[in-house]
């Protein structure tokens, strides 16, 4: 696998799972998008900036986290070219790579652990694209 790029951010919610997650690519390549501190913020802040960041294609892939992930995964799929996915265990991180070719990861801080986080980003950032019949869906997404 290439040395991938990863922008990350979070909400207050995800902060300290955000900081677990760096320290956990500690092989990669990340910029860390924010929050700095477990201070209430508004989530789309440093979602739109991870989204910008993955779409543009200076990154690879995005990862986000909040509470539910409901809110970043809500503002990141506003940007065209972003298909980002809600994933709590590893086997939904798998098949949103294999099946939908998500390029951001969201991450449900309050739903999850630390370690289950960390294995579903070591799932999501080495499972690779299936294509084939899914590349046609996928080819369907945007507007």
């Amino acid at each position: 696998m290439k040395n991938l790029k990863v922008a990350i951010g979070a909400d207050h919610a995800g902060f300290e799972y955000k900081q677990a997650v760096i320290d956990f690519l500690q092989d990669k390549e990340v910029k860390d998008f924010g929050t700095y501190s477990a201070d209430s913020v508004d989530y789309p802040d440093f979602a739109h900036p991870v989204a910008n960041a993955v779409e543009s294609g200076e990154f690879d892939l995005g990862i986000l986290i909040c509470g539910s992930a409901n809110g970043v995964a809500i503002t990141a799929n506003k940007h065209q070219g972003i298909r980002a996915g809600l994933c709590w265990n590893t086997e939904v991180a798998s098949l949103v790579r294999l099946h939908n070719n998500a390029n951001v990861l969201c991450l449900p801080a309050r739903f999850i652990t630390v370690e289950d986080a960390k294995a579903i980003v070591q799932t999501f950032l080495t499972t690779e694209f299936e294509g084939g019949r899914h590349a046609t869906r996928v080819n369907k997404i945007s507007c």
